[in-house]
C-alpha cells in the first residue's frame, strides 16, 4: 500500500502537471485544492525538488513547477523517491538489494525469494512505462471545455 506521503506527493504532481507552463504555484494553493495539509506537503514538494522532478521560485510569485513536460516524469521514479524500493522484500530490489536475514536458506534456492521476484517484476513491468502524463484528466495546454 502506498503511504500517505506518496499519495499526496502524486495528487501534488498532477496538480503541478495540470498547470504545466503556467509558472510556479504556491504551495498554498496545492494544499488547498488537492486537501493536502500544508506543513506535510511542503517537505513532500522540497523532497521532490531536491530529486530534480521539481524547481522553485522563492518570493511573492514563488511556488513549485515541474522541471519536465509531464510525459517526461516516470510515475517509477516519484514511486520510488517517496516509497524507497518497489520491491517488497531487501532481496529482491533492484536498486536497494540487502541480504535477507530472515531467510533459513541461500539465495538461489530460497522459494520465498523467488515468488517475491515474481511479484516485483509484474509490479515494475505495470509501472515502469507509466508517465505523470498519464495521471491527468486532460493533457496540460489542452483547452478545457466551457
Amino acid at each position: 500500500m502506498l503511504s500517505a506521503k506518496t499519495q499526496y506527493a502524486i495528487h501534488a504532481l498532477t496538480y503541478l502537471g495540470e498547470h504545466y507552463n503556467q509558472g510556479p504555484i504556491p504551495i498554498s494553493q496545492i494544499a488547498e485544492n488537492r486537501k493536502i495539509p500544508y506543513k506535510f506537503l511542503e517537505a513532500i514538494l522540497l523532497e521532490m525538488r531536491k530529486s530534480g522532478i521539481l524547481g522553485s521560485k522563492a518570493g511573492k510569485n514563488g511556488g513549485y513547477y515541474l522541471l519536465r513536460h509531464p510525459d517526461s516524469v516516470p510515475m517509477v521514479d516519484v514511486i520510488r523517491q517517496m516509497e524507497g524500493p518497489i520491491a517488497l522484500l531487501p532481496c529482491v530490489s533492484k536498486r536497494f538489494y540487502e541480504n535477507c536475514r530472515l531467510c533459513p536458506h541461500p539465495e538461489p534456492g530460497c522459494h520465498v525469494r523467488h515468488f517475491f521476484l515474481e511479484v516485483r517484476d509484474a509490479t515494475l513491468k505495470a509501472i515502469e512505462d507509466k508517465y505523470l502524463v498519464e495521471l491527468l484528466p486532460s493533457p496540460p495546454g489542452a483547452s478545457q471545455p466551457e
